[in-house]
């Protein structure tokens, strides 16, 4: 797969590390020095990133959905703000967007917008989810990832690639190395949310799914030479 345009998906759990919660700053160096060098050679980067290293908002039954997810929305804007300087701290120039004011901390997301900034060189960065609540990062990565024209979602997680149970809870999971999004959506395989899944369908947008962990595992994904999953939209 030729990519010129790729969105990265950074689950925020990954970025922790062994700690599972925060940030673990090596973790997130690494990765940053590998936009860089995928970036380098002339790709354009946007990145969304996940919250569940401080907060998922589904655990708690003790508040409203709709607030829920709003914390959940500001905990991808602090990954966001953190993965765009240690990004800048590596050599890059970033800018971050939102779908609501934040002061003076993001901009306000634009498609023209944004397209002025992939192709100045820039990585992107789509903060605070679709802005609405009962919409995941997942989905949010598949909205920008539509209206950007990107050539494929990268999903960075911390897990492997597609299984077709938990690994987590079923030590006997098998991990799909190739399988159709079609196929994710009728087996409600949990790559992404359902939602995410079926745009991802409609729209024909193909999928790589892989740990982040893995030595050089971003770049090595843009060349084709992963272990994870490839879903195929055709």
């Amino acid at each position: 797969m030729d990519m010129k345009r790729v969105l990265l998906k950074l689950s925020g759990e990954a970025l922790a590390g062994e700690k599972k919660t925060g940030f673990d700053e090596a973790t997130v160096i690494r990765a940053s020095e590998q936009i860089k060098a995928v970036a380098e050679e002339g790709i354009e980067v946007a990145v969304v990133i996940g919250g569940g290293n401080f907060w998922r908002g589904r655990t708690s039954e003790t508040i409203d959905r709709s607030k829920a997810d709003q914390i959940g929305m500001l905990a991808t804007i602090m990954n966001c703000i953190y993965v765009s300087e240690i990004c800048r701290y590596v050599g890059l120039q970033t800018e971050i967007f939102t779908p609501f004011l934040c002061g003076t901390f993001t901009r306000m997301y634009s498609k023209d917008e944004a397209e002025k900034a992939l192709k100045s060189g820039k990585i992107v960065f789509f903060a605070g989810g679709t802005g609405h609540p009962y919409f995941s990062t997942d989905t949010a990565t598949v909205l920008r990832a539509v209206e950007i024209e990107a050539d494929a979602i990268l999903l960075a997680k911390a897990v492997d690639g597609i299984y077709d149970s938990d690994p987590k809870v079923n030590p006997d999971a098998v991990k799909y190395d190739e399988i159709s999004i079609q196929e994710v959506v009728d087996k409600k395989l949990a790559a992404m949310d359902l939602t995410a899944s079926i745009m991802c369908m409609e729209n024909k947008m193909p999928m790589l799914v892989f740990g982040l962990e893995e030595d050089n595992s971003i770049v090595n994904t843009v060349h084709g030479k992963f272990s994870g999953t490839r879903v195929t939209v055709s």
